[in-house]
């Protein structure tokens, strides 16, 4: 097996553990670079050396911090190398969806989607692929101190902190329109629509909790709607302490997710 040279960019709480599991794998993965937006660590280096000159020996970039650098590197990094996207949120813009599926496609490369808390995200492709998807609507419910969020539902989830045990619903709507104000908390919304293709952003259909009393838990309902009155529904109970952006299981599914990555075709890929 061809051992694939990996680039990071994030070096959080997610991005140490990515890099510390795949560094056990020395046969398979080769960690070359690490890029963080803070420095200070050994090996780390800062965003302006995201250059082309040190994307010439890496096979894959793994994205792990936020939306924005996809927005600002994607296009670089696809000209050079597979691109694994962990902050899908970014793609409800769809001119940058577009651009970088066009760009990954005429360059050879892969734009990978993890699944990350989504279950069953491979059936929904399926579904989507033969049209027979109907609906999708994605539920997350997390303790008000896991959320990072943008006006005006920062200030809807200032007030939920103060209650002690009444759940307060901060957004029900279209994935699109949850995601700016969102970007770190729903790329599993945003998976869902990625991989509900023929419904998309506009039309997979997102519901945003904060409950004071998820204080061991980030739960993530699915329901998913067919023809005929097919139905299926999934919750799944991802264990978190309060404050946790990142569910503890998740991680392992990024793991897993960029394991298998090395063996998907070019394009937008789910793994």
């Amino acid at each position: 097996m061809t051992k694939l040279r990996v680039g990071f960019i994030g070096y959080g709480h997610l991005g140490k553990f990515l890099v510390e599991k795949l560094r056990l794998l020395p046969e398979e993965f080769e960690i070359v670079k690490i890029w963080n937006r803070s420095v200070g660590e050994p090996g780390v280096q800062g965003l302006e050396t995201l250059t082309a000159e040190n994307l010439k020996d890496i096979d894959l970039v793994v994205e792990v911090a936020h939306p924005k650098i996809i927005a600002d590197y994607g296009e670089l990094i696809l000209e050079h190398c597979d691109l694994f996207a962990g902050s899908p949120t970014c793609f409800a813009n769809q001119e940058l969806l577009e651009k970088l599926t066009k760009l990954s496609l005429s360059h050879g490369k892969k734009l990978l989607i993890p699944a990350g808390a989504l279950w069953g995200a491979n059936d929904i492709q399926k579904m989507a692929d033969v049209g027979s998807l109907k609906g999708l609507t994605v539920t997350m419910i997390k303790h008000p101190t896991s959320f990072k969020l943008g006006s005006p539902l920062f200030e809807i989830n200032e007030k939920a902190k103060l209650e002690e045990t009444n759940e307060t619903v901060l957004y029900e709507g279209s994935v699109r329109g949850l995601c700016p104000l969102a970007p770190n908390n729903v790329n599993t919304m945003a998976g869902g629509a990625l991989a509900a293709s023929n419904l998309g952003f506009d039309e997979v259909k997102a519901k945003l909790i904060s409950d004071p009393k998820m204080t061991d838990w980030h739960v993530v309902e699915v329901r998913v709607e067919g023809d005929d009155g097919f139905e299926v529904i999934t919750r799944r109970n991802n264990p978190a302490k309060p404050g946790a952006v990142t569910g503890q299981l998740t991680y392992y599914s990024f793991l897993s997710s960029i394991k298998e990555s090395r063996y998907k075709p070019i394009g937008v890929q789910l793994c």
